[in-house]
C-alpha cells in the first residue's frame, strides 16, 4: 500500500467508478482494476465494492473496510511525515540556494 493506491482510492471514492478514477488519474482502466483487486486480495475483507457496468451503469465504492484502511493509512502518513519534518529542514539547509549549471 503506498500512496498511489491510496490516490486511486480516493478517486474511486469521489467519482463512484473505477474507470472515471483511471481516467481522472491518466491510468488505465486495466491497471485501475488490477489495482483494486490487488488491494481487494491482500485485506482480510474487500477494499472497493464494484458492480459491473453495461446498460444501467455499475459503479464502485469503498467498503467499510475499505474507509477504515484509508483512514488507518493516512493516520500513519500523518505520524510518519512529523516524525521525519525536523530531520528534513535541517538536511534541506545543507542544500545550495541554486543548483550549479551542468556546464
Amino acid at each position: 500500500m503506498g500512496p498511489g493506491k491510496i490516490t486511486l482510492l480516493h478517486a474511486i471514492q469521489e467519482t463512484g467508478s473505477i474507470s472515471a478514477a483511471a481516467r481522472s488519474m491518466n491510468m488505465s482502466y486495466r491497471r485501475a482494476w488490477m489495482l483494486v483487486a490487488t488491494m481487494n486480495r491482500c485485506f482480510q475483507e474487500p477494499i472497493v465494492e464494484a458492480a459491473p457496468g453495461g446498460l444501467g451503469g455499475g459503479g464502485a465504492k469503498l467498503t467499510d473496510f475499505g474507509l477504515t484502511v484509508l483512514k488507518k493509512y493516512e493516520a500513519m502518513e500523518t505520524i510518519a511525515i512529523n516524525a521525519v519534518d525536523q530531520h528534513l529542514k535541517r538536511f534541506s539547509k545543507l542544500l545550495a540556494e541554486q543548483p550549479p549549471d551542468k556546464t
